[in-house]
């Protein structure tokens, strides 16, 4: 999508502090980060929201959940201790990039409530 500033990012059309690719997914930290590890991992490939997946989409889904956010909490030093995966999906649901877009979270406790 020409307007999209994550298929622009996975495209390398705008810089970020990537921290993983492959040919299929690309991670980087994310500018406002709400821990000390806080990283994006997004599909190279346009996908607006888990709503958006399709059987197509499958092997894509489970590549980025199965090896790529564990790989990362492992690369990150967040999976001894735990990490939080969150991802978006609609307005209410705070999407604020209508790119499909994990955030992988740690380094810090996440309990809620906090406390």
């Amino acid at each position: 999508m020409a307007d999209c500033i994550f298929c622009k990012i996975a495209q390398k059309e705008i810089p970020s502090n990537l921290v993983y690719e492959d040919d299929q997914v690309v991670a980087f930290k994310d500018l406002e980060p709400q821990a000390p590890v806080h990283v994006l991992v997004i599909p190279k490939k346009h996908v607006e929201s888990v709503l958006a997946f399709t059987q197509e989409d499958k092997d894509l889904a489970a590549h980025i959940l199965v090896d790529v956010i564990p790989q990362l909490a492992r690369e990150l030093g967040v999976d001894e201790k735990g990490f939080r995966v969150v991802t978006n999906t609609g307005e209410e649901g705070g999407q604020s990039v209508k790119h499909l877009h994990f955030h992988l979270l740690g380094g810090r406790s996440l309990q809620w409530p906090p406390g």
